[in-house]
């Protein structure tokens, strides 16, 4: 059958998550590109339902905020206090009132929760007409979770705490997610009912199970294909092993569709990130927000690019991109660094030690080595000598210079903003250009040569260079005495 689309996804976001031990709130730390809460979402946006609601409570201002910019699809409800996960189901339906069909309740700290794994929760929900229908997983070691108490038929009896469960119970590996589809009618009756009869004093969601079962409603089951997906995040150490997880996925998803990633275990990739077949991504590699790699380009080793594209056969090494564009062709690096603004045209070159910040480069112009490029327009066919400074901060305004087509840039050039070099126009070697270069000019700002002979015998006096000196001028005294 095909999966029900349900008629509210429930997302509980509102705990403090003291165990990061952070001031970012819980749900808000990343994940791959992606806050925690972003994740759940995603994968609860893929169900189609009617109505996406989060709960939150912590952090109110700075969650709400983040779901106002990020998700504006979904509807946050605030539980003002934090009384357990029951009290924020009730918070919701005493807010949107009594929601008809199924109702999926989930939690914000599971990131790797899978859209098909909650589409498989949902189908056997309406399968087997489950007032509830629990997502359990069977684990390695089920210490510290709730068990799945069964009958003969496969229904759920109850879900059995650890510190109430016997030495038998103890031994059931089947545990509770705590994530739930539920009939919504039958869901908001069972949950004005829960106790708070307990050591915390709190609401729980499980205990609407124990009710639902008492009024002869059926409590079905369905295990996860891999346990995995149901860990929860609570401290920074299971953040990363999340991580780790996660780039995996992410890797071998590239991977079978056609991308070479060289090694896997150095190579980080988010979540938003497109890479195109037959690109390759050498070892220690990170690509970060929106960048996107096309077909036939080499990018690594130790680069870091961050919504960066990078066109057809480009080569980027060694280098650090932010929210450049890199044209087809193109070659960076090594130890290059692209910053905001910058754009490569088809097969230029940023070389090693180069920083560009908003410029423009265009088609077969080469920057090679040891140069700064900031707000610049750089034309077709341009040579931009090692040493270059583009000098356009005056301590007030950030200033704009023009090297038009086919212009040559001396070595160890200053070019002093706002200034054209124009079409075909050269600088000497050395210069400091203040003025416009007219087309087919050469631009020479420099002081002439002037040589003062034994200034160093006068006031280097017993250093290891006027030894040097003295000795040199010695033979040539000597050669000339001979001829």
């Amino acid at each position: 059958m095909s999966v029900p689309r349900p008629a509210a996804v429930i997302v509980l976001a509102a705990g403090e998550g003291t165990r990061m031990k952070s001031q970012t709130p819980k749900v808000l730390h990343e994940l791959c590109g992606r806050a925690l809460v972003d994740h759940m979402l995603s994968a609860a946006r893929d169900l189609g339902p009617e109505r996406l609601i989060v709960v939150i409570g912590h952090a109110l201002e700075r969650v709400g905020g983040h779901l106002a910019a990020t998700s504006p699809d979904a509807r946050p409800v605030v539980q003002h206090e934090q009384r357990g996960t029951g009290h924020a189901v009730r918070t919701v339906l005493e807010e949107v009132g009594t929601i008809s069909g199924t109702i999926l309740v989930t939690y914000a700290d599971v990131p790797l929760l899978r859209t098909q794994t909650l589409a498989h929760l949902l189908e056997r929900h309406a399968t087997e007409g489950n007032a509830v229908t629990v997502l359990t997983a069977e684990v390695p070691d089920p210490t510290g979770y709730g068990r799945i108490v069964r009958d003969e038929a496969g229904a759920v009896l109850e879900i059995v705490e650890e510190k109430d469960a016997s030495a038998e119970q103890r031994a059931i590996r089947e545990m509770n997610s705590g994530i739930y589809a539920f009939d919504g009618p039958l869901l908001a009756d069972a949950v004005k009912r829960v106790s708070t009869d307990n050591a915390q004093g709190e609401e729980y969601l499980t205990d609407v199970l124990a009710i639902l079962r008492g009024d002869g409603h059926r409590v079905g089951a369905c295990v996860a294909a891999d346990f995995v997906e149901v860990e929860g995040v609570n401290d920074r150490v299971q953040l990363a092993a999340a991580r780790r997880v996660l780039n995996d996925r992410l890797l071998e998803a590239h991977m079978r569709a056609g991308v070479t990633i060289i090694d896997p275990a150095s190579t980080w990739i988010d979540v938003g990130v497109k890479i195109a077949a037959d690109a390759v991504i050498h070892p220690g590699t990170q690509l970060h927000g929106s960048t996107v790699i096309e077909s036939g380009a080499e990018v690594g080793p130790a680069t870091t690019l961050t919504d960066t594209r990078v066109g057809e056969d480009a080569v980027v090494r060694n280098a650090v991109c932010d929210s450049a564009e890199i044209g087809p062709e193109a070659n960076v690096g090594p130890y290059a660094y692209l910053r905001p603004g910058t754009v490569l045209g088809r097969r230029s070159k940023a070389g090693t030690f180069v920083e560009m910040k908003n410029a423009q480069v265009g088609e077969r112009s080469k920057v090679p080595h040891l140069t700064y490029a900031g707000d610049a327009t750089i034309g077709d066919d341009v040579n931009i000598g090692a040493s270059t400074i583009f000098v356009n901060y005056d301590g007030v305004n950030k200033n704009h210079t023009i090297v038009r087509d086919g212009a040559f840039v001396g070595c160890d050039t200053m070019l002093i903003a706002p200034v054209t070099v124009k079409e075909g126009a050269h600088t000497a070697a050395g210069s400091v250009i203040v003025d416009d270069v007219p087309p087919g000019a050469i631009g020479v700002a420099r002081a002439r040569q002037r040589n003062i002979e034994k200034w160093v015998l006068r006031r280097r006096a017993g250093t290891k260079s006027a030894a040097a000196a003295q000795r040199a001028l010695d033979e040539q005294a000597q050669q000339e005495k001979e001829s």
